[in-house]
């Protein structure tokens, strides 16, 4: 088995950054530092990822989860904050599908699945995701309709989204917001683009997937049914 798939498929994290941490001399084979990105893992060899021995997991779990803000999507942060990952069973080491900033929360997927989490990760199997944004100040139905039409957020147009405004007070504006790209910090980047400093951010959907009344900080394990849906995408 190809080095990154292996540990993708002991539940560390997705092939993608699999070969990152080859890179890094983060990974050993039978106690060396692992070079080779298309090394084959044999059935005697002894793998460990940042000092610790892995293998593959043989079963597989699929975590939806209620990120709160201050929280890193990540299995491991230098700098000591908590991880998502500490707030799933621990029945199985396993690693989140994509990112949330750390000062957003919302929806977020945790899974050993290796070769699905690659799969979701590929450019071309985008999901539109929704967010509930609250901005300061007030947004009018021009500058909601200008979102809608795509902002240029530094080099780049976004494609058309989704925007609905929900409801305002004298201060800010809830506005629920679809887009259909992953681009680094997008939301904030596009009411930004129309002059509203985004303060709060919560992903409340992932395609078909919906954080419903899930308490913050909880989890659930993702239905059969849901499990198929991102498989079948």
């Amino acid at each position: 088995m190809r080095i990154n798939k292996y540990i993708a498929a002991s539940g560390v994290t997705s092939r993608r950054k699999a070969d990152e941490l080859i890179e890094a001399g983060k990974v050993k084979v039978n106690g060396a530092v692992m070079t080779s990105l298309g090394y084959h893992v044999q059935d005697d060899d002894v793998v460990e990822v940042n000092g610790s021995r892995i293998k593959p997991a043989t079963k597989m779990v699929y975590y939806l989860l209620n990120k709160p803000t201050g929280y890193v999507t990540s299995t491991y942060d230098k700098e000591g904050r908590p991880l998502v990952t500490e707030l799933v069973p621990d029945e199985v080491r396993v690693f989140p599908v994509g990112r949330l900033d750390y000062n957003t929360s919302g929806l977020l997927i945790l899974t050993n699945d290796g070769e699905l989490s690659n799969k979701l990760m590929h450019p071309k199997h985008e999901f539109d995701k929704t967010y509930v944004a609250r901005v300061i100040g007030i947004v009018t139905r021009a500058k909601a309709a200008r979102l809608a039409k795509g902002v240029d957020i530094g080099g780049f147009k976004t494609s058309p989204a989704e925007v609905k405004l929900l409801r305002h007070d004298r201060n800010s504006t809830l506005v629920e917001i679809t887009i259909h790209e992953g681009k680094n910090r997008q939301v904030r980047r596009m009411f930004d683009a129309i002059g509203h400093e985004v303060v709060e951010l919560e992903r409340v959907g992932l395609g078909n997937l919906k954080i419903g009344k899930l308490s913050t900080g909880m989890c659930r394990k993702l239905s059969p049914a849901e499990v198929e849906y991102l498989k079948r995408v």
